[in-house]
């Protein structure tokens, strides 16, 4: 059984993606994509559906190996499973992907039990902790079925504070939400930045999200990165395709789906 020792805390770690081509067959999904993350940011990837953010998140996680180029996280190659190994990293999935046949304190207490990390009475101390900071304690003994879709979101997050991590991946976290829990989860996300120093990166299609708490935004089209900035710059692109991505214009007499751009 494993003693009873106080971890130090963990610190927040960078992320440097160089030359990343990804390619499944013969269709290029992302070409010669460049940037890099700092410690503690919230970093904020947009861009239409098919534009190949979720395929970069998942090479982030180290879920998927890169055609060409490399993923280094806190200088580290994360397609070497050493590294993996060595990462504490979370993902928060877009569905939550909770277990509905066990209890919400058991769905956050899965991973660590199963992996022996902690003793029963530690391991009872950090669930609960990541529950009342997400003010969720009065839901420890419910099922997901019973859980609101905002309620279900925010137990996600929790499950992926337990493991104390030093970067958390958010996959479209606001989705299937109205505005008012949209915003909580925004809030959410730049609040555990505050207190934890936790490094963020978040895949959304949330225009709020990413212009109200992103240090900076990057935007992918068709593959490509169109822009990379900060939130006020990004609001004030001349770019055609960031204007339009942004702030679309719904035109009844000559809509989008017949255009031939």
């Amino acid at each position: 059984m494993p003693p009873e020792t106080k971890e130090p805390k963990r610190t927040s770690i960078g992320l440097k993606i160089e030359n990343f081509t990804k390619s499944y067959d013969s269709v290029e999904v992302l070409r010669n994509v460049s940037l890099d993350v700092q410690p503690g940011e919230i970093f904020v990837i947009m861009g239409p559906s098919g534009s190949g953010k979720s395929v970069l998140l998942k090479h982030v996680a180290g879920l998927e190996i890169p055609t060409n180029g490399r993923i280094m996280i806190d200088g580290k190659d994360i397609a070497h499973p050493k590294t993996r190994s060595q990462l504490h990293m979370a993902l928060v999935f877009q569905a939550g992907a909770l277990f509905n046949s066990m209890s919400v304190f058991d769905n956050l207490a899965l991973f660590p039990r199963e992996h022996r990390l902690y003793d029963k009475k530690v391991l009872n101390e950090k669930v609960m902790t990541a529950l009342q900071t997400l003010s969720l304690e009065d839901a420890a003994g419910k099922f997901p079925s019973q859980l609101s879709g905002g309620m279900r979101k925010r137990v996600a997050i929790a499950r992926a504070l337990v493991m104390e991590p030093e970067w958390i991946l958010y996959d479209e976290p606001t989705s299937e939400l109205d505005p008012t829990m949209g915003a909580t989860i925004t809030e959410i996300i730049a609040d555990l930045r505050e207190e934890f120093g936790v490094t963020s990166l978040v895949v959304s299609h949330d225009r709020d999200l990413a212009l109200t708490i992103a240090d900076r935004v990057a935007i992918l089209m068709h593959g490509d990165l169109l822009e990379l900035d900060t939130p006020e710059n990004i609001k004030k692109s001349e770019n055609p395709k960031v204007k339009d991505f942004l702030n679309p214009v719904i035109d009844i007499k000559n809509p989008r789906f017949k255009r031939k751009d």
